[in-house]
C-alpha cells in the first residue's frame, strides 16, 4: 500500500465538504497514491456525476452534461487531507474517435489495477440497462485485483418500486457468486434517495484500517 499511510484512520468525513483538488488524463499525473480514495465509474450518460452531485450536495461538482462521453478526465475531489472522491471518465463514449476509447480503456485499467490507495468503486448503472458489456468489463477488472464493488442502480425514479426492486433483485442474483466483494442498491439522483445506503460503503471504506494493518505487516517484514 501506500508508503506514507497516516498513523489512524480519519473519521468519517463531512461529504458536504467536498472540494475539487485536480485532474488527471493519466495514472501518473493523479495526486500522490496515498490515504483513502474511492471512485466513481459508469458508462456514459449512466448518471454518475448526478450521483456525485447528489451525494454532496453540490449540483456543479462533477460536471453533467447531455452529450455523452463529455467526462475525458480522472477528476480528483478532496474531502480530507486523506480522503478523496475520483469520478473517473464515463466508458463506451459515444463520439469519440476508436483511438481515444481504446486509450481511455488502457487509463481505466492502469488506475483501477495499480492505484494502491482505491479502496473501492462505485459503479454507477442505468436501473433500466444493467449489467451492459462495458459495466461487466469494469466488474471484471475490478475483481481481478480483489476490488470491493458497490453498484448503484440510478435513475431508479424512471421506474415504479415493483419493476425497480425488480431489477434490483435480478442483479443481485446476477452477481451472488461474488458477493464478497460485489453489493448492489437502488439510488435517484433526482429524489436524492438511497442516499443513507451508499454513505454506509463510503464511509466503510474511506476510514478502512485495513490500509493500516496492511503498512504495518509490511513494515514487519
Amino acid at each position: 500500500m501506500s508508503e506514507t499511510c497516516p498513523d489512524h484512520p480519519p473519521a468519517a468525513p463531512n461529504y458536504r465538504k467536498v472540494a475539487y483538488l485536480t485532474s488527471a488524463a493519466k495514472l501518473s499525473q493523479c495526486p500522490p497514491d496515498e490515504g483513502w480514495e474511492v471512485a466513481f465509474a459508469g458508462r456514459s450518460n449512466a448518471g454518475k456525476s448526478s450521483a456525485i452531485n447528489s451525494l454532496t450536495g453540490n449540483s456543479k461538482l462533477a460536471k453533467t452534461s447531455r452529450t455523452p462521453g463529455r467526462t475525458q478526465l480522472i477528476n480528483f475531489f478532496e474531502l480530507s487531507a486523506q480522503q478523496r472522491l475520483v469520478d473517473l471518465p464515463g466508458y463506451g463514449f459515444a463520439k469519440v474517435p476508436l483511438a481515444v476509447k481504446r486509450e481511455w480503456t488502457k487509463q481505466l485499467e492502469n488506475y483501477l489495477q495499480q492505484r494502491q490507495c482505491l479502496r473501492g468503486l462505485i459503479l454507477v448503472m442505468d436501473v433500466r440497462h444493467p449489467l451492459e458489456p462495458f459495466d461487466q468489463q469494469m466488474l471484471d477488472w475490478a475483481l481481478a485485483a480483489t476490488m470491493p464493488v458497490h453498484i448503484l442502480l440510478t435513475k431508479a425514479d424512471k421506474l415504479k418500486k415493483g419493476p425497480a426492486t425488480s431489477t434490483l433483485l435480478k442483479v443481485r442474483a446476477r452477481l451472488e457468486p461474488h458477493r464478497e466483494l460485489v453489493s448492489v442498491q437502488l439510488f435517484s439522483a433526482l429524489k436524492h434517495s438511497g442516499h443513507e445506503q451508499l454513505l454506509a460503503v463510503l464511509n466503510n471504506w474511506l476510514t478502512d484500517t485495513g490500509v493500516l494493518d496492511e503498512e504495518q505487516e509490511a513494515a514487519n517484514e
